[in-house]
Parts: structure tokens; C-alpha cells; sequence
């Protein structure tokens, strides 16, 4: 039997047109589904693994990095109706000093009274990070009103922790930068609040965020779709994703390089102190000074000596569950509200340093990383000088 005896297995065009006609017709429904979802309920794309989730929230539904920031409590005429002279906004660099910060100020706002610590419950409750979403269909219009009139578990008002009359002034946490300069916050057009924004060497900022990352709790990170990521395990391949991220160009990028680039113009400003996460290494008690004077409250040399002494390491270790991050105003079934925290226990407060990231990056990764910051801050020696390694200015 020769071989054109068998019958041949080819499909007939007139089948293989119907078979094709109906993938198209599959894909078709496919990203109109996507496109709806996108526009109508972009959160549910959180339900789906790392990375689609992330994909699908960007790319399809031009949602922020990380998903769960929201920049609508800043908007221009929205930042007047909630806001109130002399509140301060924290609105440090990622992985520069934002908890440090927070804390300091809020012990500086008591001069180091007795039980200052005692009334900074959680970081989250009282000194609270408006950009926070804390429900995957939460919006700052849902969460807003709930900061005045939320009761927690144990019987508390939330707005008696954030806004308490012992406190001489308010204290809230940002990330975002100047409005001015491509940013999100109006500073110029808000002369009665203040704000502290603080950067750091950014390789430093590399190194603090593979960490920061994998201690994420685990009902967090499955309520924003796998965000952030875990640690792969292997030390080589998270340094090397992270750093391919905050590159320019990178998912992540406009946390570090974008966020210094926006500050920088506007340093002078008399309601902006812009410092560095290296000065405040250096010299802790001169940063206290400094913080101090900008929020116009006077410490007695005792009163300083405490406060300086409780925005140290060593003490703030002993507290470091109070910076856990609680949500308040989270209904999804897979965080706990009451036993859940964003982090896990503990693990946000840790020594830090200088020049921490020569431990885990090579030099090809340190050339590469230097290479984008002349990039980028290159145009101004002063401000590339600064970005690197602090100093005056």
C-alpha cells in the first residue's frame, strides 16, 4: 500500500475558517471583558496571580504603582476640606526614613511627655497615610469620612488617635511629591501646612526595599494581587529585580528618581524641610533641632535629650510593633481586621545605615545604578552631589 492510500489528516479549509473565526471571536469577548472590568471594577483584577494582577492593573486600567496608593486626598480644591493650618505631611521617599520621621515628629508634638508612646497606638492610627487604599474596591471618597467617625474594637473613636487634643498639631504620612514639578501635592498654594520630605542614597533605597517587601503579611499581599512580591529566596535574583525596577524605566522608578527631582526646586520653600536620610544618621540630635524649630515648638535641653533618645534604634526596637500598619477600613473577607497588620510583626523597624547596599549589589549593578543617577541628576552637580550623599545646600 503506497503512502497516498492513507487518508489524509489535514483539515479541510472549510473547517479550519469556523475553528479560527471562533478564537477570534473568543479573544474578542475576551478584551472587551478586560475592558470593561478595567473600567467598572478595576479592582477585581487583584484577585488574579502575580504578575497578571499587576499587568492587567496597569496596562488596562492605568492603575498606580503600588495598587493600593491613591493620590485623590491631594487633589487641588480636595486637600482644603480636610486639612487644617500648621498639620504636618510626612511625605518622605520610599525606604527613607518615613516611619523615623513619623515618630519623631509625633514625639517632638509631645516634648517627649511620659506617655508619648503610650498614645502612638499604632502608626497607622495616629499618625495616618492618606494615600493608603485599604480595601481593594476602597477609595479616598469611601475612607474619608470614616477617619471622623470610625470605632474601632475596642470601643475608640479612630479620630481620637489622630487628631487628639493633646496633640498641638497633626501629623499625616504621603509619598507623593510636588504638584509643582510634575508631582501631586500643591505646596505653594498650601503656605499653612508643612511638609518634611527626606531622600536617601538610592542603591540604600534598593537594599531596604528587598526586605521590606518580603515582610509583608500574607493576607496583604493576596489582597492586592500578589503585590509586593515575596522573596524569591535567592538574595541575587531580588536585588536584581528591585534594582531593574526603580531604574529609570522600571515599574517603580518614580519612587526614587522622580520623587528627588520633584523636591529638589522647591527646597527653599518656607513651608517645605527637605533633608537627607544621611545627616539624620549622622547627626540625630541636630536633625531633632532642625524638625523642631520647622514645627515652631520649643524643647527644654531635658525635653530635647528625650526626644532624642526615643527617635534612637535602640528605643524605637522595643516598640516596633506599633509600626505594624492597621486598617481600620478594610472589608475584604481575606484580611483580618482586627488580628491582621500590613506588616508582619515587628519586622518594619530595623538598624539602617549607610552605604548598606555594598553588601548586596556587585560593582557592574553599582556602575549601572551610577550611571542612571548622572542621567538623571547629572544637569545639576549640586543636586547629584546631594541625592548621593547629603550635606548642606
Amino acid at each position: 500500500m503506497s503512502k497516498s492510500d492513507f487518508p489524509s489528516k489535514t483539515v479541510p479549509a472549510a473547517k479550519a475558517r469556523p475553528i479560527g473565526k471562533v478564537c477570534t471571536i473568543v479573544f474578542g469577548l475576551l478584551a472587551v471583558s478586560i475592558g470593561i472590568i478595567a473600567k467598572v471594577r478595576p479592582h477585581l483584577f487583584m484577585a488574579l496571580p502575580f504578575p497578571l494582577s499587576v499587568i492587567l492593573w496597569t496596562a488596562a486600567a492605568g492603575g498606580e504603582m503600588p495598587p493600593y496608593f491613591t493620590s485623590a486626598a491631594w487633589a487641588e480644591e480636595e486637600i482644603k476640606t480636610w486639612t487644617k493650618p500648621n498639620d504636618v505631611i510626612v511625605t518622605t521617599g520610599v525606604k527613607s526614613g518615613t516611619n523615623w520621621m513619623l515618630y519623631c515628629s509625633h514625639q517632638i508634638r509631645m516634648k517627649g511627655a511620659a506617655d508619648a508612646d503610650e498614645l502612638f497606638e499604632d502608626v497607622n492610627l495616629v499618625t495616618p497615610w492618606m494615600d493608603l487604599v485599604q480595601s481593594r474596591d476602597g477609595s479616598w471618597a469611601k475612607q474619608k469620612d470614616r477617619y471622623n467617625d470610625t470605632v474601632l474594637p475596642d470601643g475608640s473613636l479612630l479620630k481620637d488617635k489622630w487628631d487628639s487634643d493633646r496633640f498641638p498639631f497633626r501629623v499625616f504620612k504621603s509619598h507623593y511629591g510636588p504638584k509643582e514639578t510634575g508631582g501631586v501635592i500643591s505646596i505653594t498654594d498650601n503656605p499653612q501646612l508643612k511638609f518634611v520630605a527626606m531622600t536617601r542614597y538610592g542603591l540604600d533605597v534598593v537594599n531596604s526595599i528587598v526586605p521590606f517587601f518580603n515582610n509583608h503579611n500574607e493576607n496583604f499581599r493576596k489582597m492586592w494581587g500578589g503585590f509586593p512580591p515575596a522573596s524569591s529566596g535567592d538574595i541575587t535574583i531580588d536585588a536584581e529585580q528591585h534594582l531593574t525596577d526603580l531604574l529609570p524605566g522600571g515599574t517603580l522608578a518614580h519612587l526614587y528618581f522622580s520623587y528627588v527631582k520633584s523636591w529638589w526646586p522647591l527646597r527653599n520653600e518656607p513651608n517645605v524641610l527637605l533633608m537627607h536620610y544621611a545627616d539624620a544618621i549622622k547627626d540625630l540630635k541636630g536633625t531633632v533641632k532642625k524638625m523642631a524649630n520647622f514645627y515652631d515648638v520649643k524643647l527644654s535641653k531635658s525635653e530635647l535629650d528625650t526626644v532624642v533618645e526615643r527617635c534612637g534604634f535602640p528605643h524605637m526596637k522595643t516598640i516596633a510593633h506599633k509600626f505594624d500598619y492597621k486598617m481600620p477600613f478594610n472589608n475584604d473577607a481575606v484580611f483580618d481586621n482586627e488580628n491582621d497588620t500590613i506588616m508582619k510583626r515587628g519586622s518594619l523597624i530595623y538598624k539602617g545605615g549607610l552605604g548598606t547596599h555594598k553588601a548586596t549589589f556587585t560593582e557592574e549593578q553599582i556602575q549601572r545604578w551610577s550611571k542612571a543617577e548622572e542621567e538623571e541628576f547629572g544637569a545639576d552637580s549640586e543636586l547629584l552631589q546631594w541625592a548621593r550623599n547629603g550635606g548642606g545646600f
